[in-house]
């Protein structure tokens, strides 16, 4: 019996590398598509004709219509998720979704934590969304959470909601919760997202075989709780390996699918050594419209590191690389390249700490620059310069660019 190998999809920067379009783009062959970490922090944005989609718990395959999972890894503001949920209908679009119930939910309480701990830390910000993620996974692993399971019965769920409230307002000064205000608004969204109660660990086992899967990552690999530039990370695993005991299925084979920006951006703070403080920075962000889809946030942009990319494909095992928004490079006369660290001289190569990350000097190779037109669809078509520069990351990481992004529309994209 042939069997299929199901797709991962993940970020291999520091987020927002255009994994919304990739997996809109794989998600027409595929038959489920699955969420299976992070929040409402996370923004994918997918642009079909004119139309532009911004999703934030949603899968990105539910553009396509196709069956969509949130796994239990994942954290959910249930009214984000209802808001998003309505948005996508309006717009004609029948919603096939499942929610797993092991999900943790985020309430009032997260939020307010989480934006009053991010203020108090003053210019030693770590550059959370403020949107209740880490207190959500903070109580999950303390095991005082309220899961999706919980939240939909109404008596489990007051009784837990009336001891959390209970334990934050003797945790935080300042801080007055109420659990009956809580519940009360919370009450009437049960039967609402209600019906899309199923067992998203029991679906995927189940299909793992027989149906082509994509597994939906969120933000990226140095924002990896475990494996980023920590503290300046994400409050989940973020690569391939999380999808695993997020999801709730066997240790397998994947297909691999890094999403690699032909360059390099990140939100809030933390170390970014090819960081361009200048007048080239701001060019690519605003060509590359680099502002956060959750946030609105500008994001700092660089130029691409392959020492931070060599580290990403050892803890992913990319098999594939999507190159996305090279179009962005397009019309710059030179483009550089990190290949290495220096560091007091010594050449460094991650892990490194976060006070030796910011310490390092990259070590540049220049690239001639390229310009082509966003519609390009063939590959033999784009500037010599430009493949030149694609299969340079390509010998560098030993890995192949199967997928080009030209531009941020569906058909602006080159398969190889």
């Amino acid at each position: 019996m042939n069997t299929v190998t199901p797709t991962i999809i993940i970020g291999s920067q520091w987020g927002d590398e255009g994994k919304g379009k990739i997996t809109d783009l794989l998600s027409n062959d595929a038959d489920l598509i699955v969420r299976f970490q992070g929040g409402n922090n996370a923004g994918h944005t997918i642009v079909v004709g004119e139309e532009v989609f911004k999703l934030h718990l949603l899968p990105s395959g539910v553009v396509m219509g196709k069956k969509n999972c949130i796994a239990s890894g994942v954290v959910i503001d249930p009214f984000v998720l209802l808001e998003e949920i309505e948005k996508i209908e309006n717009r004609g679009i029948n919603i096939d979704l499942t929610i797993d119930p092991y999900c943790h939910m985020i309430l009032p309480y997260h939020k307010e934590i989480d934006q009053s701990s991010e203020s108090k830390l003053g210019n030693k910000k770590i550059g959370t969304t403020g949107k209740g993620i880490g207190p959500c996974y903070a109580d999950k692993i303390n095991r005082t959470g309220i899961r999706f399971v919980d939240f939909l019965d109404r008596d489990q769920f007051k009784n837990l909601l009336e001891i959390n409230v209970e334990k934050k307002n003797s945790q935080y000064e300042n801080c007055f919760f109420s659990a009956k205000d809580i519940f009360e608004k919370y009450l009437p969204l049960i039967p609402k997202l209600g019906k899309y109660l199923g067992d998203v660990s029991g679906i995927v086992y189940k299909n793992l075989k027989s149906k082509k899967i994509i597994f939906e990552g969120a933000q990226g690999t140095m924002l990896d709780i475990s494996h980023g530039t920590y503290p300046f990370v994400t409050s989940s695993n973020t690569i391939s390996g999380g999808v695993f005991t997020n999801v709730g299925f066997p240790p397998m084979n994947l297909n691999t699918v890094g999403i690699v920006k032909a360059y390099t951006t990140r939100v809030g703070s933390g170390p970014f050594p090819t960081e361009l403080n200048d007048e080239m920075g701001e060019q690519i962000r605003k060509v590359g419209h680099e502002f956060g889809t959750t946030t609105g946030r500008p994001r700092r942009c660089g130029w691409l590191d392959l020492e931070l990319l060599k580290y990403a494909n050892r803890l992913n095992g990319f098999k594939q690389i999507a190159l996305t928004k090279l179009d962005v490079l397009s019309g710059i006369e030179k483009i550089k390249v990190a290949t290495s660290y220096k560091l007091n001289e010594k050449l460094m190569g991650y892990p490194l700490t976060v006070s030796q990350l910011e310490s390092v000097s990259p070590v540049y190779k220049e690239f001639p620059g390229f310009e082509f037109d966003q519609d390009i669809s063939d590959y033999n078509k784009l500037p010599k310069e430009a493949k030149e520069y694609i299969e340079f990351i390509e010998d560098q990481l030993n890995v192949p660019v199967k997928i080009v992004s030209t531009g941020p529309k569906r058909q602006q994209t080159i398969v190889r």
